[in-house]
């Protein structure tokens, strides 16, 4: 970490914290989109500091139609301006698509002219908003070659990839996962980046290696925590950008541990899972003592009503399920025997 004062704040505030101070480095940052404008602030509020700070001289409020705001920006930054584009819900970029594919990700390619974007958008789970407001479509951006995709799930790396994504000279979808806005963590009240394309060593152990992307972040946390009593030692891997992948961290955690549990928030099939293990499948084979466990969301559209949403969405449950499936029988035995006898384990007994 950085050497400067390191003080707590969310989520939200660091990112706010990274954009300003983009801004303030870099005249050429401008935001344009949905609320950047608005007097409370878009984005969870998070853009409210900078328009605090300059106003409508390089905050400008879109028409609400998600192609033109990407192509004006698109145009912007081949003009030479650094445009963030604010999308709040991810799920109507697909109306975007044409913009972000075939031209701002194909022009370096094409045209050797380079498209420094970065659009912002939102996934994830909040509120009842059902099929077409709370997906995750992170797959679908990381497909196409020219685009960068960040993750980030940590008030720290929200902050220092968002200045690494306005900084990169490439478009960049960054996602922000909804339930990670209030997550507080030591954040440098200094300009600094996280590297685009590095993953995060966030917890050491040896029986399974768990690469999470974003809020499984927490997930796969807290079922390390509570596994931990009982012997069993995950480590956990926070890939924080998916397209480009590190595939040298994640490969080396598998020949360490031999156990992979992949952990998205969108969903398992023909998703960024099935991807790492089609990577770790092919390049680290031999190293496997068990088959490759993918954690995300089930094979149909996403609920709204709150009962639904609590059977759709993965959580440490499954994650813990994961590891039982995967470990040799006997490690298996002791996780059950002390999750009779312990309270702190008595919720999870049922998936065993």
């Amino acid at each position: 970490m950085p050497k400067s004062k390191v003080r707590k704040i969310n989520y939200g505030e660091a990112l706010a914290e990274g954009l300003v101070q983009s801004m303030d480095k870099d005249k050429s940052v401008i935001v344009m989109g949905q609320s950047a404008e608005e007097v409370k602030g878009g984005m969870f509020g998070t853009l409210k500091p900078a328009l605090d700070k300059y106003g409508d001289s390089r905050m400008f409020e879109m028409p609400l139609s998600e192609g033109g705001i990407t192509g004006w920006g698109t145009g912007a930054a081949l003009m030479g301006l650094k445009p963030v584009m604010t999308h709040h819900r991810n799920d109507f970029l697909l109306l975007a698509l044409d913009q972000i594919a075939n031209h701002a990700a194909k022009w370096m390619y094409m045209h050797r002219r380079p498209v420094p974007w970065t659009i912002r958008t939102i996934i994830g789970r909040g509120w009842g908003q059902g099929p077409q407001h709370a997906q995750s479509l992170q797959a679908i951006f990381a497909y196409f070659p020219g685009l960068k995709v960040v993750m980030p799930s940590t008030a720290y790396d929200a902050k220092g990839l968002l200045i690494s994504a306005i900084e990169d000279p490439n478009p960049v979808i960054f996602i922000e996962h909804r339930r990670l806005f209030g997550q507080v963590g030591n954040v440098p009240k200094n300009y600094y980046k996280v590297p685009i394309g590095k993953a995060n060593m966030v917890r050491k152990g040896k029986d399974a290696t768990v690469a999470v992307i974003s809020q499984m972040r927490l997930e796969a946390e807290l079922a390390a925590e509570a596994l931990e009593k009982i012997g069993i030692s995950l480590e956990i891997v926070d890939l924080r950008t998916i397209r480009p992948l590190d595939k040298k961290t994640i490969l080396k955690s598998v020949e360490k541990t031999g156990r992979l549990i992949v952990c998205d928030t969108g969903w398992v099939q023909f998703g960024v899972s099935a991807e790492i293990a089609a990577v770790v499948s092919d390049e680290a084979y031999e190293s496997l003592k068990a088959p490759i466990k993918r954690i995300g969301m089930p094979a149909c559209p996403t609920p709204a009503s709150y009962a639904l949403e609590n059977v759709f969405y993965p959580g440490v449950k499954d994650v813990i399920k994961a590891v039982t499936d995967i470990l040799p029988k006997e490690k298996v035995s002791q996780i059950k025997k002390y999750a009779t006898t312990h309270k702190e384990m008595t919720e999870f007994i049922g998936i065993f």
